[in-house]
């Protein structure tokens, strides 16, 4: 009945969620939460697609706290749950889009969040023995910081000498070469221990 107003299929929606989230008050019923979830989810997403919205963090994020406080829950229960099941799914959901916008956002507020939010992933993955969030992390930590650095490190190249960009390539490679069995084994022994983590 509320199809032909978004406004009042949002509000209706929102109705919905919050009576399924009161129908799963009763031990007998607790799978209805997942569907009073979903469906307050859904109004949200309305509303704010309503309210002109477009950052995809508006639609990612509370579905991602969501996944991670699961997680959490999960392998609290269980430790032996790999992360990528819970956390890497929930980080992915915000990330991937999130870098996707920062790429093509001429700001620096949306980079400069995404990248701190990353590096707090990769942190807590590290601290925590978890693989997802310190892979995912990082490389989003990465290329978002490739992207920001990039322009500023070609203009810097572009006004020196010619010279100094294939100088500085050879004198990397040289040391690379003359290190190249010492940062061999480094490389071994982060993926041994990045393959022990959960």
């Amino acid at each position: 009945m509320a199809g032909g107003d978004r406004g009042l299929l949002s509000l209706a929606l929102a109705s919905a969620g919050v009576l399924a989230l009161l129908v799963a008050l009763r031990p007998d019923r607790r799978a209805a939460v997942w569907a009073g979830l979903g469906l307050l989810q859904v109004a949200l997403w309305l509303r704010l697609a309503l309210s002109g919205v477009v950052a995809p963090e508006a639609y990612t994020v509370p579905l991602s706290v969501a996944g991670l406080v699961g997680a959490w829950l999960a392998r609290r229960r269980d430790p032996g749950i790999s992360s990528w099941s819970g956390y890497g799914l929930a980080l992915a959901l915000t990330f991937l889009p999130s870098a996707y916008a920062a790429w093509h956002d001429p700001g620096l507020a949306r980079p400069l969040l995404l990248g701190v939010a990353a590096f707090a992933a990769t942190l807590a993955g590290a601290r925590a023995r978890l693989q997802a969030p310190l892979i995912l992390g990082g490389a989003v930590l990465v290329v978002t910081a490739a992207h920001e650095f990039a322009p500023a490190l070609a203009e810097l190249v572009g006004q020196g000498p010619r010279w100094v960009p294939i100088a500085v390539a050879g004198a990397f490679l040289l040391f690379t070469g003359a290190t190249y069995e010492h940062r061999l084994r480094d490389l071994r022994k982060i993926r041994r221990l990045i393959v022990r983590m959960r």
